[in-house]
């Protein structure tokens, strides 16, 4: 393990001094003096070198394609945190591609007899050992089961946890050290964005997290002419080894094919908006890797076109909060109600509760009045979104996880809504569904749902007291005051179980701010009702 990671090492160094990325980190203004001293005193920079023509962003990319499959994938991601990057840098990433070459088809072939236990012709009726595609993570290959199903069986790499950990190492102790010298370096959170990195490529590791996520996927659009996700076969699935349906689509950025099939691209891109916000906010599960390789469009209806989705390895996910707050934040955004969506984001807890509401607000209008002065089809849905979170991010707006994959979501969704009909008008399309949405909240069936839910809590809720008041009761009573005045016994049981009303209201839905909280503001009154009586 120290020899490959002392050998990644030299590796990462030659690439760097190849690409000049000792340049970039000299030149960043916010480098001490001591470290641009000792940086100018590098061997190699006193050796004669040709002036490379190319851009910042060019370089950085080139140097992350030749350190292999482990830091394109962190490019991809770091891509997606455009509230951390400059533009001209985070484009160039967002071209990073997996030109990674397929392994050996014998390794491939080991490694699925080793998983399902059995030999390839066993198990299937055809294996292709030329594989259909390669990526840094995993490979497939198409095949046919004994039962005729035409499938393909994704393999990952073998020998990968190694190589993972040493860049994993390495990628720390370059965030840490930035994190160390320069206060601008510890805003953006390099170590974060690493652990964050780190969660992601061990998670994409397991297959079988894929396939669950792929069936949650495809039983939430079951039957819908919008998406169509392939099944999977649970019997041959393990760690390292995905069996699901082969799907036969055109690639969602084959524009020619799509026109010879008389493709109404108007309705395709507005399916692809009505998709994320289905995802979002009905199902709060979300397809957070849906860059145009993942994506195909069917040939079987093209005046009603249906998406085809493929590796879920990524998905996201929203707490009712969140879907909340995220549905009343964008809808007084585009309403220009800018201390609301400011008054929103402190409610949240988004950004501190300290926070004056009436500079937050200022510095929103600031920047996003210029961008409503466009027309609604020329104003880009995720730039809106991003700017919103980069002006957070100066009022010390925690980093949110889940918000970060939905802003990528949004931003790739919208992208290739605009290539495919470039008039796309994206708020028209999300703001019906986002103001039935709000509705429906606030519907008499969903008051019930939630008062349901809330209902069910109680048996919990009543154990705890229960207990809670046993405990108590079999420890001894206080010592008498000083004025020799027994203390007040017959209050304590009552203020206790008002705490544990208040506690209980808090953690059955008090955030919400919408009738269907009611219960849980009611158990609020009652508990402060017990506590506050003398």
């Amino acid at each position: 393990m120290k020899l490959l990671a002392f050998r990644r090492l030299l590796r990462i160094q030659h690439v760097a001094i190849r690409y000049r990325l000792d340049d970039l980190v000299l030149e960043l203004p916010v480098l001490p003096w001591w470290l641009r001293l000792l940086g100018g005193l590098l061997p190699w920079r006193w050796l004669p070198r040709k002036k490379l023509q190319l851009s910042r962003g060019e370089r950085l990319r080139l140097a992350l394609e030749d350190l292999g499959p482990i830091f394109i994938k962190f490019g991809q991601i770091l891509s997606t945190r455009r509230d951390l990057l400059p533009d001209d840098i985070a484009d160039e990433l967002a071209h990073l591609q997996d030109n990674v070459p397929p392994f050996p088809p014998e390794l491939a072939v080991a490694r699925i007899e080793e998983q399902l236990g059995a030999k390839v012709e066993q198990i299937f009726a055809r294996f292709e050992r030329e594989p259909l595609a390669s990526a840094s993570v995993a490979q497939v290959h198409a095949a046919q089961l004994k039962t005729g199903e035409e499938v393909v069986v994704k393999v990952i790499r073998p020998n990968l946890k190694p190589v993972i950990r040493a860049d994993i190492a390495w990628l720390f102790i370059i965030a840490r050290l930035a994190e160390r010298i320069s206060s601008d370096a510890r805003r953006l959170h390099p170590v974060e964005v690493v652990s964050d990195y780190e969660k992601v490529i061990y998670d994409e590791l397991d297959l079988l997290r894929e396939a669950a996520n792929s069936s949650q996927l495809r039983r939430n659009f079951d039957g819908s002419p919008l998406l169509y996700v392939p099944q999977v076969y649970w019997d041959l699935c393990r760690p390292k080894v995905l069996v699901m349906e082969r799907i036969y689509g055109i690639p969602v950025t084959d524009l020619d094919v799509l026109r010879d099939q008389r493709t109404d691209f108007k309705a395709l891109a507005e399916r692809g908006v009505e998709i994320f916000f289905t995802q979002v906010f009905r199902d709060s599960f979300f397809h957070a890797d849906m860059h145009p390789g993942n994506i195909f469009v069917s040939t079987r209806t093209p005046w009603s076109p249906q998406y085809i989705a493929v590796d879920c390895g990524i998905v996201g996910s929203l707490t009712d909060e969140d879907q909340n707050y995220l549905a009343r934040n964008l809808i007084a955004f585009f309403k220009r109600d800018y201390r609301k969506v400011a008054q929103l984001h402190i409610d949240s807890g988004w950004v501190p509760a300290e926070t004056r509401v009436n500079d937050f607000e200022a510095a929103i209008r600031t920047v996003c009045e210029p961008i409503f002065e466009k027309p609604l089809k020329d104003i880009s849905f995720g730039q809106v979104l991003l700017r919103l979170f980069q002006t957070a991010r100066r009022f010390n707006m925690e980093v949110q996880p889940q918000l970060v994959l939905l802003q990528k979501t949004l931003l790739n969704i919208e992208g290739l809504g605009r290539q495919l009909y470039p008039e796309l008008d994206l708020w028209t399309t999300a703001q019906p569904f986002l103001e039935r949405w709000m509705r429906e909240r606030v519907s008499p069936s969903h008051l019930l749902r939630n008062f349901q839910q809330q209902v069910e809590q109680v048996p919990h809720l009543a154990q705890m007291t229960r207990d809670t008041l046993e405990r108590l009761s079999s420890e001894p009573l206080a010592q008498p005051r000083g004025n020799g005045q027994p203390p007040a016994a017959s209050a304590w049981p009552a203020r206790l179980i008002g705490a544990v009303l208040v506690a209980g209201a808090a953690q059955t839905g008090l955030a919400t701010h919408s009738l269907a909280a009611w219960p849980a503001w009611a158990m609020l009154a009652g508990g402060l009702y017990l506590i506050l009586r003398r």
